[in-house]
């Protein structure tokens, strides 16, 4: 396992990140949950990544139980606020301070921890004044409860301006987690050169576009069983913007560059998103362990100029590029 630095700070953190969205305490039972996070621990991944809306705060409660009697200095423990917790309530949404110190107390009970390596701003609180979103996360910094603070999904504009206020408030924001995929490219017009420029990285979710980039999808052919495509839980609903039949022929042709690679065309998919040098981790989720042992066998792997060029083409004009989808995907108010 390769490491790299979040942002500019001095956290390093493993390149292949294990994520629990969409699996622990909904899709995958927790004996499953627990082996997939041994396999990554055997694996080389230090860090993982969950949120408290997942599964309703039921994955930070599987997550806390499966890494009970590791080393916690060993590890890097990331989770996330804003989305709806609990029954629901006016005040259980957003960035406000009183969400914000509630959650993240919650997320450390739920964790078994002391503190959280990052924690991060699931989205943009339209309703909440910046300021007071970033003076509380300040305060949860200066009372040890966090090591960082980082940002999901969050447009160029708004990290500039959260960046601003981090700087002036005394603490470091470092790290902004947007989807990311060779089909999924918006973050690389605005996003990562803003980023770059303040020092702030990306650790992308979705590197293998909610499965679509392994391959295992065919054009015209029903979706196998018991695949993303056809979960009923979430899962279908997220993976059905890249279900279309040109799509899906696209990702066929990238099977002769894994090949010359000799890599799989999951493991292809990790590998490029790594590519990019504001990358500094790639979330990888799994419902079985074996899942974990293929996916971090593309760190450290490098793919050559000609072949990154390759990919290129033979995505063309079906890869999704515009800005805009950044801040599209963040509602324009709470959500209740």
């Amino acid at each position: 396992m390769d490491f790299r630095y979040l942002g500019n700070s001095g956290l390093k953190i493993s390149e292949i990140t294990y994520g629990n969205w969409l699996t622990h305490g909904s899709q995958v039972e927790n004996d499953a949950a627990t082996a997939c996070v041994r396999a990554a621990l055997d694996n080389g991944i230090s860090t993982f990544d969950t949120a408290d809306v997942y599964a309703n705060t039921k994955a930070e409660v599987v997550l806390g139980e499966a890494l009970k009697g590791e080393r916690r200095e060993s590890l890097e423990i990331f989770t996330k606020v804003y989305w709806p917790t609990g029954p629901s309530g006016k005040n259980d949404v957003g960035l406000s301070r009183k969400h914000i110190m509630e959650s993240i107390d919650g997320s450390l009970t739920r964790l078994q921890t002391g503190y959280v390596d990052l924690y991060q701003a699931h989205r943009y609180d339209t309703e909440t004044p910046l300021e007071e979103t970033m003076r509380a996360f300040a305060d949860v910094v200066r009372a040890g409860k966090a090591l960082y603070i980082g940002v999901s999904e969050w447009t160029a504009e708004q990290i500039r301006a959260g960046h601003a206020l981090s700087q002036d408030l005394g603490f470091q924001l470092i790290s902004s987690q947007p989807q990311y995929s060779m089909l999924w490219r918006v973050i690389e017009d605005e996003v990562v050169p803003t980023s770059r420029e303040l020092g702030i990285s990306q650790i992308v979710w979705s590197p293998i576009a909610q499965g679509v980039l392994s391959g295992k999808y065919q054009p015209g052919e029903t979706p196998p069983a018991g695949s993303r495509a056809t979960d009923d839980k979430g899962g279908a609903d997220m993976i059905s913007r890249f279900m279309k039949d040109d799509v899906l022929s696209r990702v066929q042709d990238l099977r002769p560059v894994a090949d010359e690679l000799d890599l799989t065309m999951a493991q292809l998919a990790i590998a490029w998103v790594l590519q990019n040098d504001n990358v500094a981790a790639a979330l990888v989720g799994a419902s079985r362990p074996e899942q974990v042992v293929e996916n971090v066998k593309a760190s450290g792997v490098r793919i050559p100029d000609e072949l990154m060029k390759r990919i290129d083409e033979a995505l063309g004009e079906i890869v999704e590029r515009d800005p805009a989808k950044t801040a599209a995907s963040a509602p324009e108010t709470r959500p209740v």
